[in-house]
């Protein structure tokens, strides 16, 4: 895989002050929603990065029944030791878009953030993404890998599918993204609650933004740093769930 050495190490997109100074005095509780699978060598340093983070938050991780050494990481030095990660487990492999929609019904925080567990996304860019929703502005925020984050450089037909997939998702929903693929999207919790959810696997992604966008919801989209995996380090998004992405958004355009 080509990248670039020197952004191996990213830096998040940072707030100016003014910004940081519009973020919401009003309390709110934020639910990080968690999807892992055989993640066993980032799981704790994701949930330490994210319980760094500054924000007053619950953190919502549901194992879909990995076959690596993730659940019993999980069990022996997670579980019951931080009052703010509650962890669930699926007997077995459902598919990431199946693993979000356990974890929305067990969140209780006033905003729903979906963080991959694999380190591709820095949760210090957390404040970024709340503030179109803190400030009354959006229903719903998307990041975006394309408005200006620094990122590492990946596969060019990655690159393309993506595209092609945000191009498409955009005709059908007259929207106007940079990034529909993108991990990094935050939803008041009634919105996203009171979407019905069908999908099991990477089509999610499209199928909840033809449901947010069939039903109206203010979207905004920031700019998020990227440091992209290649197969050798642990991607699982194929070809195939390419294919299952353009039938998601045909489906999801006429059906509910």
């Amino acid at each position: 895989m080509a990248s670039n050495p020197s952004a191996s190490s990213q830096e998040p997109v940072q707030l100016s002050a003014a910004s940081q100074q519009r973020i919401s005095p009003q309390p709110f509780l934020l639910s990080v929603v968690m999807p892992v699978y055989n993640e066993e060598a980032t799981i704790q340093e994701i949930i330490a990065r994210v319980r760094e983070v500054d924000i007053p938050k619950e953190i919502v991780i549901v194992d879909d029944g990995s076959q690596d050494g993730t659940r019993q990481i999980l069990r022996e030095e997670i579980a019951g030791k931080f009052s703010d990660v509650k962890i669930f487990f699926h007997k077995r492999n459902r598919g990431k878009g199946a693993a979000i929609r356990t974890a929305i019904t067990h969140a209780t925080g006033d905003y729903i953030l979906i963080q991959d567990a694999d380190l591709e996304y820095d949760p210090r860019e957390y404040h970024r993404l709340l503030e179109p929703l803190l400030d009354g502005r959006a229903d719903v925020v998307f990041g975006s890998r394309f408005l200006g984050g620094p990122h590492r450089v990946c596969f060019f037909w990655h690159r393309v599918a993506n595209s092609l997939l945000t191009t498409y998702s955009n005709v059908m929903t007259n929207l106007n993204l940079t990034d529909m693929e993108v991990c990094y999207k935050v939803f008041r919790r009634e919105v996203i609650q009171s979407v019905r959810l069908r999908c099991n696997r990477f089509d999610f992604e499209p199928e909840v933004t033809a449901k947010v966008a069939g039903r109206g919801y203010r979207i905004y989209e920031v700019p998020v740093s990227y440091s992209g995996r290649d197969y050798t380090e642990g991607k699982k998004i194929g070809l195939k769930d390419a294919f299952a992405a353009f039938w998601a958004i045909t489906k999801y355009r006429f059906l509910d």
